[in-house]
């Protein structure tokens, strides 16, 4: 821990090494292929695209584009992104497939395909998503221009099967996204998952260098779970007590109280003895892929001219966003808001919290009649923020909003940067535009339209554990199928309004066709 001086407080250390990691991981994806050129290293054409500088000479067997360099006369082909494909007819066919909810099995009776050959589409697609978003959002990592982007940012959880009998544990991994409520535009969505490591090799090295015998942040290991470390979460899990909760503000009070009863505020991931660790691939400590979350989304978005954050509750991604962009929030150019919203509610309880809300409107119509609409919301929000409640240990004030919707039938917000500098009504306009419904719109999306995610249909098995319907076996697959959707619900899918949410944020012109990211 450290001990801050002048308030008291003793914020939990972490690794700037293991931030960093995860950063690099997120921001690979964003790093455009160069162009075909000349392969020869030591020619003056190598790093100069196909152009005026070569001379095309025909076709490969395969379809390839053959090129002799005009400087060092050697010839080299270029494929298409479908070159080796046996049924490129098909991807059209299977992309949509997959994005309409299309469980593996019957895409293969679609399709008339094998099961290695969906496999086999997927990472084709998930290649060719990646290059088109990394494409488009280059704009972006160039310093686009953009007044005001209003963020939510909240966090889902999926569960992957298990793939032995003898073993019937679960993996639970959780995956943080943020979207433009504006626009709707997902800018990440990353799971504490990373693919490319090797568990074995990890715990190996990991006793090698002494990771068991030093403490968390300053170990070489510091994002990765280690066996030994999960197995002990798991029984500190189970001798936990948790309080019982009903209602908003109980919620919010348990929320506070569980927060300082962990010995890392920062980590709110649980674990139980139904669950394991992956068996391929790395799990990350959530708290860490927080952090590499926000750290994207600074380098990102760096052209933005003013960035509101709205957190789900959860003290790690208070700590990640605060610390990332604490330059940015000490020069007035960030906020960060909390907002808290009651989930559980039927659809009778929500009609009626619209309803009343709406009387307590008319009310207020009726008793100041020169005030617009807009108006009449400012006055309103400015009363609750008079009456706001102090919640928690660390004297949170939350506002309960008065203008609920069937998304969010009762909500509550907290400032965490107050500064105390804007006016009442500027104040008031920040707290009425809090609201999660751009990122858990794209969570409801993927739960409705990718079937190893959607929500998990549990049947019990007999040892008393659960097998989850459609989900995965392989947590690479969740990586893969979520950045195939962030590209699809971003370009191909349109709202109301006819647009895409890339169009709303000016990265296309029109919706994308699922070709055009085919064959990008």
């Amino acid at each position: 821990m450290l001990h801050c001086r002048v308030c008291g407080e003793n914020p939990p250390v972490k690794s700037n090494t293991a931030i960093a990691e995860e950063r690099a991981r997120y921001l690979k994806d964003l790093v455009i292929a160069p162009e075909p050129s000349c392969p020869d290293e030591s020619c003056s054409n190598h790093t100069i695209p196909v152009g005026k500088g070569y001379q095309s000479i025909g076709l490969t067997k395969s379809g390839s584009r053959r090129y002799r360099c005009n400087v060092c006369k050697k010839t080299f082909s270029v494929g298409k992104s479908t070159t080796g494909h046996k049924q490129p007819h098909k991807n059209r066919l299977i992309f949509s497939l997959l994005m309409n909810k299309s469980p593996f099995r019957r895409i293969c009776e679609v399709a008339d395909i094998g099961p290695e050959s969906v496999y086999g589409k997927i990472d084709f697609l998930y290649r060719q998503c990646l290059a088109f978003a990394a494409d488009r959002e280059k704009r972006l990592l160039s310093g686009m221009k953009i007044p005001r982007l209003y963020i939510g940012v909240d966090r889902q959880d999926y569960m992957v099967n298990w793939t032995r009998n003898a073993d019937r544990r679960n993996v639970m991994l959780h995956a943080v996204g943020s979207a433009d409520n504006a626009t709707g535009y997902v800018f990440g969505m990353h799971l504490n998952y990373d693919a490319a490591m090797d568990s074995e090799v990890i715990e190996k090295e990991a006793v090698i260098v002494g990771d068991y015998q030093v403490k968390a942040p300053f170990r070489h290991y510091a994002r990765c779970w280690l066996k030994e470390d999960y197995t002990a979460a798991i029984l500190k899990n189970a001798s936990r007590k948790r309080k019982a909760t009903q209602g908003l503000q109980s919620d919010i009070e348990a929320a506070y109280l569980n927060a300082d009863q962990r010995d890392d505020i920062e980590v709110s991931e649980t674990q139980d003895a139904g669950r394991k660790l992956p068996t391929k691939g790395v799990q990350i400590h959530a708290e860490y892929s927080l952090y590499g979350h926000f750290f994207f989304l600074k380098k990102l978005l760096g052209g933005v001219e003013k960035l509101r954050f709205f957190l789900d509750q959860d003290s790690g991604m208070r700590a990640a966003c605060l610390a990332t962009f604490q330059p940015e929030i000490t020069a007035r150019r960030a906020d960060a808001f909390y907002v808290r919203i009651a989930k559980e509610m039927t659809i009778a309880e929500k009609r009626a919290a619209i309803a009343l809300s709406r009387t307590e409107f008319e009310n207020a119509r009726q008793a100041n009649p020169g005030l617009s609409d807009t108006e009449l919301k400012t006055l309103l929000i400015k009363e609750r923020i008079r009456h706001m409640a102090t919640i928690g240990k660390w004297q949170d004030r939350w506002m309960l909003h008065p203008f609920p919707n069937m998304s969010e039938p009762e909500k509550a917000v907290c400032y965490l940067t107050d500064y105390k500098d804007y006016d009442a009504d500027h104040l008031a306009r920040l707290y009425n535009k809090a609201s999660l419904h751009a990122i858990d719109c794209f969570f409801m999306q993927v739960r409705r339209r990718l079937s190893i995610l959607e929500r998990p249909i549990v049947s019990a098995s007999n040892t008393g554990r659960t097998w989850y319907g459609y989900s995965a076996y392989n947590p690479e697959t969740i990586v893969k199928m979520l950045g195939i959707f962030r590209v699809f619900y971003n370009y191909c899918l349109a709202g109301q309004d006819k647009k895409t949410p890339a169009m709303r944020l000016g990265l296309a012109k029109g919706k994308v066709s699922l070709e055009d990211i085919i064959y990008h």
